[in-house]
C-alpha cells in the first residue's frame, strides 16, 4: 500500500526564495508564486517510493484587513484559490506592524512557531493523516530553508514513527539550500528552475 505524503509549506520562505533564484530584481510580485497542490503532487510523483498525497499544509502571514485592506484582499484570493482542493489548509497569522510603518514594512511573526509545533505534534501524535491506524508509512516533507525549523525535523525522527523530508529550491548558478540536522541523512526533493516553471502561478491575486 501506498506510503501517505503531507506536504508542509513555509509559503513566504519559499515564494521569496522563488524569487530570488529564478527572477530579476523587481520582478512584478506574482513571480515567485506556486501552485501548492501542483508542488505536492510533482514530489509525490517523482519519488522513488510508492506514494499518493493525502494533504498540503500552508503557513503564511495575512495583511490586516484595516491597515492593508488591498493586501488583504488579495491574500484571501490567494487562499481561496488555494482551499478549493479540499487536500488543502491554511495556516495564517497577522503580519506584525512596525512602530513606523509604513516606512517600515509589516513582518511575520509567529508563522515559523505554528508551522513548527504541527510538524511535530502531528507526527508524534499520528495525525499527518487524521489519526488512522496503518501499517504503511506516513511522511511529512518539509519545505522552508529556515534553520529555526530544525529543531521541529529532529523531534520527528526522534520521537515518531513518521518519516521526516525536506524539499528545497536547487540554485542554478551553484550552492543550494536545504535543511538538513546533525546525524541524520534526511532526504531532499530538490525542484529545479524547470520544477518551479511547471507550478509556477501567474495569476495577480491584486486584481479582484
Amino acid at each position: 500500500m501506498a506510503d501517505r505524503v503531507v506536504l508542509f509549506l513555509d509559503y513566504q520562505n519559499i515564494y521569496m526564495s522563488a524569487r530570488t533564484l529564478f527572477h530579476p530584481i523587481g520582478a512584478p510580485h506574482w513571480n515567485g508564486q506556486i501552485d501548492p497542490v501542483r508542488l505536492a503532487q510533482r514530489l509525490v510523483d517523482r519519488s522513488p517510493y510508492d506514494r499518493q498525497l493525502t494533504g498540503v499544509r500552508i503557513y503564511r502571514g495575512i495583511p490586516d484587513s484595516t491597515k492593508d485592506p488591498k493586501g488583504y484582499g488579495a491574500c484571501q484570493r490567494q487562499i481561496a484559490a488555494w482551499t478549493s482542493t479540499q487536500k488543502v489548509d491554511v495556516i495564517t497569522r497577522t503580519l506584525r506592524y512596525p512602530y513606523l510603518w509604513p516606512a517600515e514594512k509589516p513582518e511575520e511573526k509567529g508563522v515559523d512557531v505554528a508551522l513548527a509545533i504541527d510538524f511535530a505534534l502531528m507526527a508524534v501524535d499520528d495525525e499527518y493523516v487524521g489519526g488512522e491506524p496503518a501499517n504503511f508509512l506516513d511522511v511529512g516533507v518539509l519545505m522552508s530553508v529556515d534553520t529555526d525549523l530544525k529543531p521541529a525535523l529532529e523531534a520527528v525522527v526522534q520521537n515518531s514513527d513518521a518519516r521526516a523530508e525536506v524539499a528545497a529550491w536547487s540554485n542554478p548558478q551553484g550552492y543550494s539550500r536545504r535543511l538538513s540536522i546533525k546525524a541524520q541523512n534526511l532526504w531532499c526533493h530538490w525542484l529545479d528552475e524547470d520544477d518551479y516553471h511547471k507550478v509556477q502561478d501567474t495569476r495577480d491575486y491584486a486584481i479582484p
